[in-house]
């Protein structure tokens, strides 16, 4: 989502340059919508702990020395 924010503020800066100044402030428009979508799924996501901390107790690593039976 970031990636295309980051598009579409490449390209209103690169149409605000040609002086194409209407697809330059769409663009822009576009680019901070995206930017703030990608920030509030981020947030969600880490808010929600999703990842290793919640993987079964049977595929958590372990250190050597101590494998369950």
């Amino acid at each position: 989502m970031l990636y295309y924010s980051v598009i579409f503020l490449l390209i209103g800066l690169i149409a605000g340059a040609l002086g194409l100044f209407g697809v330059a402030a769409i663009a822009s428009q576009i680019s901070w919508v995206l930017f703030l979508v990608g920030i509030i799924l981020l947030v969600v996501h880490l808010a929600t702990a999703r990842g290793a901390s919640r993987m079964p107790q049977r595929l958590a690593w372990t250190p050597r020395g101590d494998q369950p039976p």
